[in-house]
């Protein structure tokens, strides 16, 4: 009879809950960890998509950036949504001032099934939410047929 001896390593199991964690405040706090500098390169919008029996709803999280600044387009089935933020915060206190500048492009694509009407899309935005609505072309919409008793 063998044993085999394995190394078991508590923390290590640990570390992908702490990134995710660092991850989370990154995004809440709005910079890397607390540093103060924000790389505009690593900002990804958050992206919502819910498919219903008439079409594919697509919500886009873009905060302080400008719907004309956003550009949402379709090729080869793929929904694109870019462009760029662009974003100063000024703090003014009775001893200092202090200027912060965001800015940076964004890039998000998204599959779109075979059904999805590209020619009829819209986009909307409001409150910092980019609602794109893709509807289904009608021949992939479910029918409903009547069921009659026989006579």
């Amino acid at each position: 009879m063998s044993a085999t001896l394995t190394h078991w390593r508590p923390l290590g199991m640990i570390e992908p809950f702490r990134k995710e964690i660092e991850t989370l405040f990154d995004r809440f706090f709005g910079d890397e960890a607390g540093s103060g500098t924000m790389t505009a390169n690593t900002w990804a919008p958050r992206i919502d998509v819910e498919e219903t029996d008439k079409e594919i709803i697509v919500k886009a999280d873009l905060p302080g950036v400008d719907p004309k600044a956003v550009d949402v387009s379709v090729q080869d089935g793929v929904l694109r949504v870019s462009g760029e933020r662009k974003d100063e915060r000024v703090e003014k206190k009775k001893n200092f001032q202090r200027v912060e500048r965001f800015s940076g492009s964004f890039y998000r694509a998204i599959s779109l099934p075979p059904s999805a009407d590209a020619d009829k899309m819209t986009a909307m935005s409001d409150s910092g939410v980019v609602t794109i609505t893709v509807p289904k072309k009608a021949e992939s919409q479910p029918k409903k047929v009547a069921v009659t008793a026989k006579a």
